[in-house]
């Protein structure tokens, strides 16, 4: 097994670190990105790294799309603004891409690579979070296509989105087999979307409600088949849950380089704090979580690009890196002292944006559900 990056990775990975620092440079104030960020994050290839080349997206697999959302992760200090990038790419834009109707991919794939369009991920509701099976919003066939009503909830991206990727559901005596994905025009009539909600962390994605009274999708709109709505929630979790969470294990990196940086430079007692057994052994257990989580990681990407089912190593990457993201920014706080406490060093920013990793795309008590599923328990 080769441990080691390939020339090409190791220049894409270079390049991702020096272009995302120069654009989006530390110090930058989180709470909302604008169009013209968007766009810059489209031209650097950041919106569409997995999407067909065809569609002006990177073309890449798995594992190579995970190395430039890490690297993403690691130069760029609003999280915020990452989890934004990688919700639209991993929630929306994969799943048109891999079910979309020619007229829907033709329509958006390339605005979505391009970062023209923005887009939203719409699953969650306000009673059904963990449990995506009992869908409320609804959809009924009409001529044409289909009518949406009731309302989603965390939308990530929702207030300022162009389109919507949504699940209804179609037939409530079928299950989960009863669900469908749709295709949303966030302008279309009937589409109605709250302002953002105010949220302990990641503020730079903004997220709100989104309700659809009445609200027509023609039947080119449908991913895949009527019916299909779950089976098309989970490939997509598939790439969120490893390609996304990508993003958070270069904040690990991160963490690690500023703690071992600080711990030599400060000095109580004459001497640098790094020299305290409590402070050392304290930073060795982020970097042990750092290269932990990455190799899960890793691993899980290999397998998503081998065509394996890879739900399991799925799982276990994801709870690792979410586990280790809250541990270590706790640490981190705790090394730079009442520093860490101060907004101005940006370290509680990390402790903010990493609290909602054990919980959005899974929380870590459902990963384990997963997992022991898998292990035939």
């Amino acid at each position: 097994m080769d441990f080691h990056l390939s020339e090409a990775q190791s220049a894409r990975r270079q390049n991702t670190l020096r272009q995302a620092a120069e654009a989006f440079p530390p110090g930058r104030q989180p709470g909302a990105f604008d169009r013209e960020d968007w766009n810059t994050m489209g031209a650097l290839g950041l919106l569409g790294t997995c999407l067909p080349a065809e569609f002006g997206g990177g073309g890449l697999g798995a594992l190579d799309t995970a190395l430039v959302i890490e690297a993403f992760g690691r130069a760029c200090t609003d999280t915020g603004l990452v989890f934004a990038a990688s919700a639209h790419q991993f929630a929306c834009a994969v799943p048109i891409a891999e079910f979309g109707s020619k007229a829907v991919r033709l329509r958006w794939l390339p605005d979505l690579a391009s970062g023209a369009a923005i887009a939203g991920n719409a699953m969650t509701e306000p009673d059904s979070g963990s449990d995506v099976s009992r869908l409320k919003v609804t959809a009924h066939q009409v001529a044409g296509g289909w009518r949406l009503d009731g309302t989603k909830s965390f939308v990530s991206n929702g207030p300022v989105c162009d389109v919507l990727v949504t699940y209804a559901t179609t037939d409530p005596d079928m299950g989960h087999l009863g669900q469908t994905a749709f295709v949303v025009d966030a302008q279309a009539p009937g589409v109605r979307r709250s302002e953002p909600f105010d949220k302990m962390g990641l503020w730079s994605c903004r997220a709100g409600t989104v309700d659809f009274e009445n609200c027509f999708v023609p039947d080119d709109h449908v991913l895949g088949q009527p019916g299909a709505g779950a089976a098309i929630f989970q490939a997509s979790m598939g790439w969120e849950r490893a390609c996304l969470f990508a993003g958070y294990v270069g904040l690990l990196d991160r963490l690690v380089d500023r703690c071992t940086a600080f711990a030599r430079e400060r000095r109580q007692s004459g001497r640098p704090i790094g020299s305290f057994q409590a402070v050392s052994h304290r930073i060795v257990d982020m970097k042990l979580r750092l290269e932990s989580a990455r190799l899960l990681l890793y691993r899980a990407c290999a397998e998503m690009d081998s065509g394996s089912r890879a739900v399991l190593p799925v799982a276990l990457a994801k709870l690792a890196v979410s586990e280790a993201a809250v541990a270590s920014a706790v640490d981190a706080v705790r090394v730079f002292g009442g520093r860490g406490y101060l907004a101005d060093h940006g370290i509680e920013a990390a402790l903010r944006d990493s609290v909602p990793a054990v919980l959005f795309s899974g929380t870590s008590e459902m990963q384990k559900e997963i997992a022991a599923k898998e292990l035939g328990l």
